[in-house]
């Protein structure tokens, strides 16, 4: 009994060292977005500014396009959801129901695919783009981030789809009801949380991405939001820390509800179909 105790108060003490350790960054950005330039040079610097100002948020949007970068942002998080989403709910329904050794050898490819590193994929993407005349294009980009969130997409997906249980398809088919008419009236209403949570985590990927923006957008009026952050570090690596960390602040909040709102589902999503009915 007292093992199982002992046992139990370790998790917590695990679990609550890492929460912290999670929180930490975020907390300390909170707390330089609102210091004043005075005592963001303190040698005793403190978690809760003496003096809050909302200045370095006013010098943020003055230095910076901010909005501009948050339209660039926005749409190419968007566009780059929704083409996803339409890609890879059929392809997810044909793995999931078609249980063929071309599936299951998809299926292996989608996971095996998510340890490819970004430098890997950037050279290959970056002359394909070329050769599209879609260097520094919006378009071009989402196409990139089209092509990074499939297989996620696909896998988030597949558990969904078999989550479903395919009787409620055969029973709509002894009614009469066509492969057509089965998946727009019966499947697909079940599956609309896990569309919307894919959606939303394709969303948040490339509303945060950095690296593919930095290396295929050229012109400072198509620079999405994260690109434009590190405009606020200087030419000799010096970072004008309170702008910097404000607009980073508002620029974390829109992933950071997004998020917020779909976690159950990506976790009911990745534990959809481990259990058979």
């Amino acid at each position: 009994m007292r093992t199982s105790v002992t046992g139990r108060v370790g998790q917590y003490a695990a679990l609550l060292a890492y929460l912290v350790f999670l929180a930490f960054p975020f907390l300390w950005l909170i707390s330089i977005a609102f210091k004043s330039p005075r005592e963001l040079g303190s040698l005793h610097p403190t978690w809760i500014p003496r003096d809050p100002t909302l200045d370095n948020f006013r010098q943020a949007f003055d230095e910076q396009p901010l909005l501009r970068a948050a339209g660039n942002s926005l749409l190419a998080a968007l566009g780059a959801a929704l083409i996803a989403v339409l890609i890879a709910t059929p392809l997810a329904y044909v793995m999931a129901r078609r249980r063929t050794l071309l599936a299951r050898a998809a299926t292996g490819w989608v996971v095996v695919s998510q340890a490819f590193p970004l430098v890997l994929v950037i050279i290959p993407l970056f002359l394909v783009l070329k050769n599209l005349r879609l260097i520094n294009s919006l378009f071009g980009l989402v196409l990139v981030y089209v092509v990074w969130a499939l297989p996620f997409a696909l896998w988030m997906l597949v558990g969904y789809v078999r989550a479903v249980p395919e009787e409620l398809e055969e029973a709509a088919a002894v009614d009469g009801a066509g492969r057509l008419r089965t998946l727009t009236s019966v499947t697909a209403p079940l599956l609309a949380p896990g569309i919307v949570a894919t959606a939303l985590f394709a969303f948040i990927t490339a509303w945060n991405e950095f690296f593919f923006a930095l290396v295929l957008l050229k012109t400072p009026e198509k620079q999405t939001l994260p690109v434009v952050l590190t405009h606020f570090i200087g030419a000799e690596g010096v970072a004008d820390l309170g702008p910097l960390a404000a607009a980073a602040l508002l620029a974390t909040l829109p992933s950071l509800v997004v998020f917020a709102l779909i976690q159950r589902r990506i976790t009911s999503g990745m534990l959809a179909g481990a259990v058979k009915s």
